[in-house]
Order: structure tokens, then sequence, then C-alpha cells
């Protein structure tokens, strides 16, 4: 470079500071968030698509976008001799505001490109973008950088970023290196990956004459070196081919796949999948210590990691593939996942909220009406609804997250936080009712283990609750569905009922006044069997015997429309009389709501 030009780049340069305590914060980044020191070149590159696939989106509108470059493309070019190592492509490139606001701010995404480059002494970062002149972005990782224009070398459009290498990092200017590196965590880049290597080759030559270097370079393309990801399309002849091809690189194995599954999912994560069944199984298939490295994780075509347990289960761990996303959540360092919660409940509880609060059933309508969450609804506490058959066992297995307890609405003992007030009135309702309470288990007997008052109806006048550690009403559904059930299970496990009345509700106070006035009233006894009978409806648990809970229905509503029973059978013609369904118990097995297998 002329020496004017060199004094008129000095003269222009400018000096700014990094923002966000950055220089602070650099060493600390390099050192802490990067368990694997490679992982710089994987960003580097996956910046470099990223540029390109810019550049090409604004070309699509305006092919004059390409003018100053047709070609796109990533080069790699190790210098061994100055130990540099520099990464050229030809995507969109940086305005000089673009190299001083993304390179030197913390929060913005370029600087993943200045803090991998960290593994050098000194970055120096040209770029030219077709809305400005070419520029030169400087650091050597101290407090400040520098930009100013560049003179040198045109690059028509891009990026070209120079890496001064420290001493410990010297393998990242071997061929076989960067070739390890970019086949590891690149391979599927959209666009070519271009590696400058010297060779040698022999040469017929003088006695005279030595052996000579020359540079060249050697473009690293997905269709020669490996097969490509496909996007999910129509089967024809070739696919079964490419399949084959793609899983014998992909796993080294020497025979082809059993069976192979190519499928997109589109919703709130959207990904790709291509997954091989293997001919044989693995030798060590049920070896639980190995590491499960089978199905490897790319999000934007480039490799996050091939150790996630949480992509596919246990005993599946023979299937190998690849799974890409464009939206997957990665931690800062971009080599994991995020552990990134759809379900955000904890975030949001009430401060005297010690519990999560959750209820099973069939469906969002059944649980979201049903009268276990009332009290907690109106608390203003969240419920989760869980509505798949599997929510119940996995529920039995957690029981707790982040220190808090998993409690079903459901089943005894729900506490909801009181105040001194609110537990002096249920002392008192406790008191008050606690003949009715007796009543009304002498009228059921077998039928329920106990009778207490409630806390957690508004609405509703009773409930039917399981006891803490047996099936819910929904798990017992599930059971007696199973046409391979264990009898004895169902024995021990099938729900203990507890009834729990709501002593605000005024069908249950006219009936602790009717229940004390005669205890042996016909129309109590009816009444709760009625509100038993109804209460395992609403609970989610299945009658026994449906005709007798019809007749009782039936009954309530000719005494509703004040006709006679004797009436009622004279007009139909019929001599047999009526019988109501026993309300004393005496036959229990004939009468019992719930029988277990």
């Amino acid at each position: 470079m002329p020496e004017d030009v060199q004094m008129q780049d000095d003269v222009e340069a400018e000096t700014f500071a990094f923002q966000a305590e950055i220089a602070q914060l650099m060493s600390l980044i390099i050192n802490t968030f990067y368990s694997n020191k490679e992982i710089f070149l994987r960003e580097l590159i996956s910046n470099s698509s990223d540029a390109l696939d810019k550049i090409r989106y604004e070309s699509l509108t305006d092919p004059s976008k390409l003018d100053s470059c047709k070609e796109l493309y990533i080069k790699i070019i190790p210098n061994k001799e100055d130990r540099t190592l520099t990464i050229i492509d030809t995507g969109i490139g940086m305005t000089k505001a673009d190299l001083v606001n993304n390179l030197g701010t913390i929060a913005k995404s370029g600087t993943k490109a200045f803090m991998e480059a960290l593994q050098a002494d000194k970055v120096t970062v040209t770029s030219k973008h077709n809305d400005d002149e070419q520029y030169t972005w400087e650091s050597s990782a101290g407090g400040s950088f520098i930009v100013r224009p560049d003179h040198g070398e045109p690059l028509g459009r891009g990026t070209r970023i120079v890496l001064f290498l420290k001493d410990d990092q010297q393998e990242y200017v071997e061929e076989r290196k960067i070739k390890e590196v970019i086949k590891k965590h690149s391979q599927f880049i959209g666009y070519p990956i271009k590696l400058v290597v010297q060779k040698e080759r022999e040469k017929e030559v003088s006695d005279d004459e030595a052996e000579e270097k020359e540079a060249e370079e050697e473009e690293m393309k997905e269709d020669e070196d490996k097969p490509k990801i496909e996007d999910v399309g129509e089967e024809d002849e070739d696919k079964d081919k490419e399949y084959g091809e793609f899983y014998k690189s992909l796993t080294n194995d020497w025979e082809d796949h059993l069976a192979v599954k190519h499928f997109s999912v589109e919703g709130q994560l959207e990904f790709r999948a291509l997954l091989f069944v293997p001919k044989r199984a693995p030798f060590d298939l049920f070896e639980n210590r190995k590491q499960k490295n089978n199905i490897k994780l790319y999000v934007r075509r480039v490799f996050i990691m091939d150790n996630c347990e949480d992509l596919i289960p246990d005993y599946l761990n023979f299937i190998k593939g690849v799974v890409d996303s464009e939206d997957l959540p990665l931690n800062i360092s971009r080599e994991m996942l995020q552990q990134n919660k759809i379900l955000d409940y904890v975030s949001r509880m009430k401060e005297n909220q010690k519990s999560i609060y959750f209820i099973t059933g069939e469906n969002k309508d059944q649980v979201a009406n049903s009268a276990f969450v009332e009290r907690v609804r109106k608390r203003g506490f969240e419920v989760i609804y869980m509505t798949e058959p599997i929510d119940e066992y996995c529920v039995q297995q957690l029981k707790e997250y982040d220190g808090k307890t998993l409690v079903s609405v459901t089943k005894e003992g729900l506490e909801l936080p009181e105040d001194e007030e609110e537990k002096k009135k249920r002392e008192e309702d406790k008191a008050k009712f606690e003949n009715l309470c007796k009543i009304i288990k002498d009228i059921l007997d077998k039928r329920v283990e106990k009778v207490v008052v409630s806390n957690r109806l508004v609405t509703s006048p009773c409930c039917i609750v399981t006891s803490q550690y047996g099936w819910s009403a929904n798990m017992e559904r599930i059971m007696k569905a199973q046409a391979l059930r264990d009898s004895s299970t169902m024995g021990y496990m099938a729900a203990k009922k507890h009834l729990e009345i709501n002593p605000d509700h005024p069908i249950i106070e006219n009936l602790r006044q009717k229940a004390e006035a005669d205890k042996n009233d016909k129309s109590v006894k009816d009444l709760v069997m009625l509100l038993f009978e109804t209460s395992l409806l609403c609970s989610g648990f299945a009658l026994e015997n449906p005709q007798t809970h019809a007749s009782r229905i039936y009954r309530m509503i000719k005494l509703g429309l004040g006709i006679d029973e004797e009436e009622a059978t004279g007009a139909s013609g019929d001599t047999a009389v009526e019988e109501m369904p026993s309300l004393e118990g005496d036959d229990e097995d004939a009468s019992r709501m719930e029988e277990v297998d």
C-alpha cells in the first residue's frame, strides 16, 4: 500500500469504545460460555451463511443486487507462515454503521463473530456493502476497536475476517483440522465452502530444480463428499437410492437401512426429521450408560449436538438420523438447547401459592367446568388441565417441580392458603355439619370411606374425591378400558371415595335442617342417594347401575309435577306396583355404585 494512502487511512480511522463493559466480559465469555473451542469456526461459517441468505433474498426482488459478485460462496484461507485464518463470504456485507453497531455491542447478533474470533490475538473484519464504501474493523480484544476506510484489495461485496491466531491455537491452520470441524458442524450449509490448501505434487524436473508448492482451491461441496438433506417432497425412484447413500454416510454402516421416515412438523416449533431403522440391532442396545448420539440435531443446517436425550426415548435408541429446525431455542453458546418451557406456570404463581395445581380428565371442556376447580380458580390460582391419557402416568412419577409439589385438585387433602377469618369459618362449618356428615355416611355406608365438609366447592353442592395415593377417577376409567388389566391391582388401587359437601350451598343447608328434624325421613335418604350418584357422574366416575339412578330421577320429576305414583301406574294399565330401589343398602352388592372387578 502506498505511503500516502496509508497516511490517509490513519487520518480517517476512528476509534470506538466497546459498549456494555464488553472489554471486561470478553475473557468471561470465551472461557465460560464455550465448552468446545472449535465452536468459533462453526459460528463464523454460520454468520457467513446468514449473510449469503440475506443477499440471495434481496436478489429475488432486485437481481441487480448480485451485479457486484454473482457467485455466492464461503472461502477459508489458512496461512501457516503468518499464523492467520481468513474467512471470506460474498454475502450482503456490512456498512460502516453496521461494523460499529453490530461488532461493538454485545447484544447484537454480529458480535458472535467477534466473540468467536477471540481465539485470536487480533481480528480484522473488512466488509463491503452495496450501499457503502469498503471499511475495515480492527480490534485486539482490548477496550476499543478501530474502524477506517479500506483501500486494499476490493471485495466487490461481502466480508473478509482475518484471525491472527494465538500460539496455542495453531491447529486451526491445519487442513485436516479445518476439514474435520467443517464436516462435523457445517456439513449441510446451503452454500459451497472453498478451502485453500497447499499440496505438493511431484514433477519431472532437472537436477538443479527443486520441488514446487502451489496453492489450490478445494471446494468442499455436498454433492461430491456427502448427500444433501432434501426437502420433504413426492417419492420417486431415486429417493431410495438417495436415502441409502445418506444413511451410509451418516452412520458408516456397510448395510442398507431397514426403514426410513422423512417428515416435517409445523406448529409452535417447526422441524424436519429424517430417521432410519438399521437392519441389525446394535450390540449395545441395552447398555444404559452408553452415549446416546444416534440422532444429530441441527438448527438452520448448523450442527448443534449429537447427545440430546430429549429427542427420542431410550427404548428407541437404535434409531439413527438427523433433525433440523429453524427456531429451536439455543443457549448463548448455541451448543445446547435452551430449557424453554412452553408451560410457564411457576413464574406466574401467586406469592402465597405453595403448590402447583392440576386436574386430569377426558377433554378440556370437562375439566374446565369441573366442580374441583371452582375454589382454586376463584382464588386466582392457575390449574393445569391434563387431558391426555399419558398425563395420568406422568403425574404419578412427577411429584414436584422446582421445589413446588404437584397437587391434584381431585384428591383429598387439598389445602388452599387461608387467612384467620376463613380458618375460623371452616371450623364453624365442620361443627355445624358434623351431624349431617354422620347421617350421610350411615346412609351411604360402604359406598364411601368418609363424608367431610369441603373447602374446594363454590357452586356445586357436593363432589366425590379420591384418596391421596389411589387412582383418580380418570385413571380408573383408563384402567377399566384395558383389555389385559390386572384385577388384583384394580382391587387395591381403585379409588377410595370421599364425599365432600359444600356448607354454603342451599341444598346442603336444607338437607341438614331436614335431617336434624327427622333423620329417618324417607326423602332425606332419597335425596342423599341422588346427590351421591350425581356427584359420581360429575366427578368422572361411571355408575354401576344407571337404571337405578334413572329411577330416582323419574321419581323426583313425578314429585315435582305433583303426580301420585298410584295414578301413574294406574294410568299405564299396569297392575304391578312400581318399586323404588332400596335406600337402606340391604342388598349391598346390587346397589353398590362402584364395583371393582
